[in-house]
């Protein structure tokens, strides 16, 4: 048998509020039904996994002595600002990544194999794939 009324007494109540416990917002109440990660970081393992590297291009001594040349060139007009293709390896894994470095140039000291910009920046001329003067 079925008893329509058997909550009429506690229908118009308000909702109990802990005293202890601090009502939980709507993300919180959803991250207890999110899915379970049994191999905690294995989603990071996979996608280094799958994150792609250049390979490092070596230039022949042609291409080197272009290099100096283009620097020397550079150095010699003080308005003259360049842009570089430098060559960064990758801290985790085999390559790196090719990024271009736009600036003016302070200093090109071959003995110590670095390039000064004036901005601060040092570069290792081993890392120089191209140095071509930036367009205004």
């Amino acid at each position: 048998m079925h008893d329509e009324h058997r909550y009429d007494d506690i229908i118009c109540l308000s909702h109990h509020q802990s005293e202890k416990h601090p009502r939980m917002s709507m993300e919180e109440r959803a991250a207890q039904f999110s899915p379970f990660a049994a191999l905690t970081g294995y989603g990071a393992v996979i996608a280094e996994a799958g994150r792609l590297t250049d390979a490092r291009i070596e230039l022949g001594d042609e291409q080197k002595d272009e290099i100096d040349r283009c620097l020397r060139d550079l150095l010699a007009d003080p308005d003259a600002v360049a842009e570089i293709t430098v060559f960064e390896p990758d801290e985790r894994k085999d390559g790196g990544r090719y990024r271009t470095i736009r600036g003016a140039l302070r200093r090109y000291d071959p003995a110590e194999g670095i390039l000064l910009l004036r901005d601060g920046q040092k570069i290792p001329l081993d890392a120089i794939l191209s140095v071509t003067e930036a367009e205004n």
